[in-house]
């Protein structure tokens, strides 16, 4: 069983068709790391997830159970912080956490004490006086303190000063040794550190998804080096972007790579020549992912 599974996914609002034909599969016990730019649909997605609207196609299965019954006390084990959540914000950061614990059977005295004192919660300030992180803290500490088997965080970090993204980060680190943990992020160094698996997201699609490891192996940074200029190609294969030649040297990011494979293919293609390749960072495999709008065209500058 799956913590999360989606099959054939479809959002339409009129003619913007936010979620296109999704399938997607969060194992039980990873940490799900949802990237992808502005506007890809990661939040329509998390929200069709939530249950906080309906698709217009296709299933969605939380833990085996369709999200349309993620209701009463389902709602349990599933913890969910958004950047743009409304709290109440006449109550005090005690009395929002009072008034949480009883909707929560799991719910962990001591365990909300220490989040409190980690994020150096106010307790008799309201939440309407609060900076932007520190809601994102009483946020947080609502949606961990009873030990969810499902954390989904929609850009929990998105504006935030770089100590409070590592308090929170460190408290997420913590916990998801217990729990699953779906997360939309921008902060792709932090993303690195702490995801187990990746998605890509782009006009709807989910364009990856698989673990963090088969992410980085595949994804190169390819140097060629040969004694004469090389001749611009006339074709390059799909897994080849951003080709380009500069004299004797030519660069490109591989998709698919494999040691002995790519190797032989390059020469194939570019004739005799020395290769060399580098790993790639998440950063780097966001950009490529995200710069692939079009097939990709060779281009030269040697003379």
């Amino acid at each position: 069983m799956y913590a999360i599974q989606t099959t054939a996914l479809h959002k339409r609002f009129r003619r913007v068709h936010a979620v296109r034909d999704v399938n997607l599969t969060v194992e039980v016990g990873s940490v799900y790391a949802l990237m992808g730019p502005n506007g890809a649909g990661k939040t329509t997605l998390i929200k069709l997830l939530m249950n906080l609207m309906s698709p217009t196609v296709g299933q969605i299965l939380v833990y085996g159970a369709g999200a349309g019954r993620i209701e009463g006390r389902a709602l349990e084990t599933i913890g969910y912080v958004s950047e743009n959540q409304k709290l109440p914000d006449w109550m005090s950061v005690g009395m929002f956490l009072a008034y949480c614990r009883p909707f929560y059977s799991t719910w962990d005295n001591a365990l909300e004490q220490r989040l409190v004192k980690r994020f150096e919660l106010p307790l008799k300030r309201r939440l309407k006086h609060l900076s932007r992180g520190m809601r994102m803290k009483a946020a947080l500490a609502s949606a961990l303190a009873f030990h969810p088997k499902l954390i989904v965080l929609d850009e929990p970090l998105s504006g935030l000063d770089p100590l409070v993204r590592d308090e929170l980060m460190a408290s997420l680190k913590e916990l998801a040794q217990e729990t699953t943990v779906l997360l939309s992020s921008h902060d792709l160094a932090e993303i690195e550190t702490f995801s187990s698996h990746i998605g890509y997201m782009q006009d709807g699609q989910l364009l990856l998804s698989e673990p963090k490891s088969n992410v980085l192996a595949r994804f190169r940074i390819v140097t060629a080096t040969a004694d004469a200029p090389f001749a611009a190609p006339s074709t390059l294969p799909a897994d080849w972007l951003h080709f380009s030649s500069t004299g004797s040297t030519a660069n490109w990011a591989e998709t698919a790579y494999d040691a002995d494979r790519s190797a032989a293919r390059a020469r194939e293609i570019l004739g005799p020549a020395q290769l060399s390749s580098a790993p790639m960072t998440l950063r780097e495999v966001f950009l490529t992912m995200a710069r692939k709008t079009a097939p990709p065209q060779p281009t030269s500058e040697a003379q």
